[in-house]
């Protein structure tokens, strides 16, 4: 990914789109949890002039590039160096008519060299999406036992070659701390076998997202901060989340199927007044992006769109 990626939304239409029907409403509240660098934030400030933005993010160099970019909506902005799991505390009570996850790690991040998320260039190992606190990819990979290293890649990357690699990483430590993308790249290359290596892209990808994912806690991170933006919802409000592997989309999906089916015995021939399904979901299944999105910017290959809409209360119709 490059700059020509950084600029480009992933599915902003489409999730423009869906956010508008709340978004219209005078004083609409917008939470964009993950705001990156407001490439998503300016284009809802821009359609939407009575909307005020919420923006989160974990990555201080993006909240200040992403309060450069969205300076001329200052007085309509609310910027936050927060995880999207403390959306609870710094709401305050406060509902939102539209929320936005693009979860993942962002084109910037993979684009500076000196975070070591990227594969393809040699850094330090850090990978931390916020560089003032907790471990880095260099500590989870030199202190790790082996059976802990193995269980990281294999849930968290579905690595077929977990065990292979770690033994890799702890023979290679023995020799000294391993704090290098480049020779860990070149460790899980090495480490599977070539008729593996031929298909599903860079051998090191998928325990480069494994480590991604442990260093930051992303799963466990998603897992808390969807009930808790979906409780926050007004009715009418909706919420978009982009999520670009199937561990993300599998914990999507399984915060929106509970509250969007009835609970009525399908042998009742009607739905009595308050057992109705507190969410409509607006998308069959997960939205994959058309080959126009992918060729306009590649990082929408792998996404995955999901969105809902919170009921009105069946006595307000």
């Amino acid at each position: 990914m490059g700059e020509r990626d950084i600029h480009v939304p992933v599915l902003l239409e489409r999730c423009l789109e869906l956010l508008a029907p709340a978004l219209d409403r005078a004083g609409a509240l917008h939470l964009d949890a993950t705001l990156g660098l407001g490439g998503h934030a300016e284009a809802v400030l821009l359609a939407h002039p009575g909307a005020r933005l919420l923006g989160l993010d974990r990555d201080t160099q993006a909240l200040r590039l992403a309060g450069q970019r969205l300076a001329p909506y200052a007085d309509r902005t609310r910027l936050v160096h927060a995880v999207y799991d403390e959306l609870e505390e710094v709401l305050d009570g406060a509902g939102i008519d539209g929320a936005l996850f693009d979860l993942g790690v962002s084109s910037m991040q993979l684009d500076e060299a000196d975070r070591g998320f990227a594969y393809a260039q040699d850094a330090p190992l850090d990978m931390r999406m916020d560089q003032t606190r907790g471990i880095t990819a260099a500590e989870v990979v030199n202190t790790y036992s082996h059976g802990d290293l193995a269980r990281v890649l294999r849930v968290y990357g579905e690595e077929k070659f977990a065990s292979r690699i770690a033994q890799a990483i702890l023979r290679e430590r023995g020799k000294g701390e391993l704090n290098s993308s480049a020779r860990l790249a070149e460790l899980v290359r090495d480490s599977i076998p070539a008729p593996a290596r031929r298909t599903g892209g860079h051998p090191a990808k998928r325990t480069f997202q494994a480590l991604r994912i442990e260093v930051n806690g992303e799963l466990a991170v998603l897992e808390r901060a969807l009930p808790a933006a979906l409780d926050a919802l007004k009715p009418g409000g909706r919420m978009v989340v982009l999520s670009y592997h199937s561990l993300e989309d599998r914990l999507v999906k399984q915060a929106i199927v509970g509250r969007s089916r009835s609970t009525v015995p399908v042998e009742l021939p009607f739905e009595p007044a308050g057992s109705e399904p507190e969410l409509r979901v607006l998308t069959r299944g997960a939205e994959l992006p058309d080959a126009a999105e992918v060729a306009a910017n590649p990082r929408a290959a792998s996404v995955r769109l999901r969105a809902v809409e919170r009921r009105e209360p069946a006595d307000s119709k």
